[in-house]
């Protein structure tokens, strides 16, 4: 049985709270792979940290091989196979997104030297922490040597709210809706595409109303978060968790024949998209962590237009840490 070391940080959040026995479990990973568990979290919060690791050997986990909690990157990234950088630094009342990008920045440089320090020369990097896009940018740009395919940073939520609410409006299940990908930014400009989606086979704006899917639709996933924070008073947790399971299971296990997933990866220029900068894609998994952007999607005036706004908001956010990104120096 194989082994993989997992570094989770912001441990003592909610999110990772609910991620954690997931990971623990075997449901991210699956049944035949045990896990090193790593927590990692900034020093005022370890002892809280080592609380959560008390509930993880409690849980008397079979695949749990160890578990520990540090805030030392030395310590947790050390060998890492997988870094999921849930951690960051949240949005306070009045802050605009220019300010959270620049307050998490520093963050993320830090983050992404540990990686090119410590972990493994096959290690997969995913960013949770928002704004996640800008975010994986940082820390890639300083991870010189890990490649481009070793990072992504999670839309996977923003695909199953869109799933979600178009099977419901639609009157089928979530598992009938195909084909339903996420474009561009993890914020309020992101592109759920419907114009691609399937119901049970059919073209999805021949199963709903296309003013709705145009006028209704989009806006409902984009506002998603905050309507579910006005709701409950708190951010999306435990859906985040299962994104976050969602998409690491969608990087190691081969896509299914005629669907794709989404998250966000460094631009190779397809689609117009500018070459280096993280924008949520239609992926396709061969199941090995690895991952090809979909080709030939074809895409209407409507799409483009949208996907061109979301585009320009990356673009912005990158010349917003261009002096955190050592590869522009």
């Amino acid at each position: 049985m194989s082994t993989v070391r997992v570094v989770v940080t912001g441990a003592t959040g909610q999110v990772a709270y609910a991620l954690l026995p997931r990971i623990a479990s075997g449901e991210m990973f699956g049944p035949d792979t045990e896990i090193d568990l790593r927590l990692a979290d900034i020093p005022q919060m370890i002892d809280k940290a080592k609380g959560v690791l008390m509930e993880l050997e409690d849980g008397a986990y079979p695949l749990l091989e160890r578990v520990s909690a540090s805030s030392d990157r030395a310590e947790t990234h050390q060998r890492a196979d997988w870094v999921l950088l849930v951690g960051s630094v949240p949005r306070g009342p009045g802050m605009e997104r220019g300010d959270l990008i620049r307050k998490n920045g520093p963050i993320f440089v830090d983050e992404g030297k540990a990686v090119q320090r410590y972990a493994s020369s096959g290690v997969r990097v995913v960013v949770v922490g928002n704004p996640c896009n800008t975010n994986c940018l940082i820390a890639r740009a300083n991870a010189h040597t890990i490649p481009d395919q070793s990072w992504s940073a999670m839309t996977r939520l923003d695909q199953n709210r869109a799933r979600s609410l178009l099977a419901t409006k639609a009157g089928a299940r979530v598992r009938d809706v195909k084909k339903l990908a996420i474009w561009g930014n993890h914020s309020a400009t992101l592109y759920p595409d419907f114009t691609n989606a399937e119901v049970n086979g059919k073209p999805a704006d021949q199963v709903v109303d296309r003013k709705w899917l145009e006028n209704e639709f989009i806006p409902q996933v984009q506002q998603r978060g905050a309507a579910v924070i006005a709701a409950r008073g708190a951010s999306s947790a435990f859906s985040a968790a299962q994104a976050l399971v969602d998409h690491v299971r969608s990087l190691i296990t081969p896509t299914p024949k005629g669907d794709c997933f989404s998250a966000a990866v460094i631009s190779d220029g397809s689609y117009g998209v500018p070459k280096g900068l993280v924008s949520s894609f239609p992926l396709h998994s061969r199941g090995d962590g690895a991952f090809e952007i979909v080709p030939n999607v074809p895409l209407d005036e409507f799409a483009k237009g949208k996907i061109a706004a979301t585009i320009a908001e990356l673009e912005k956010e990158r010349d917003l840490v261009k002096d955190l990104l050592a590869e522009f120096r």
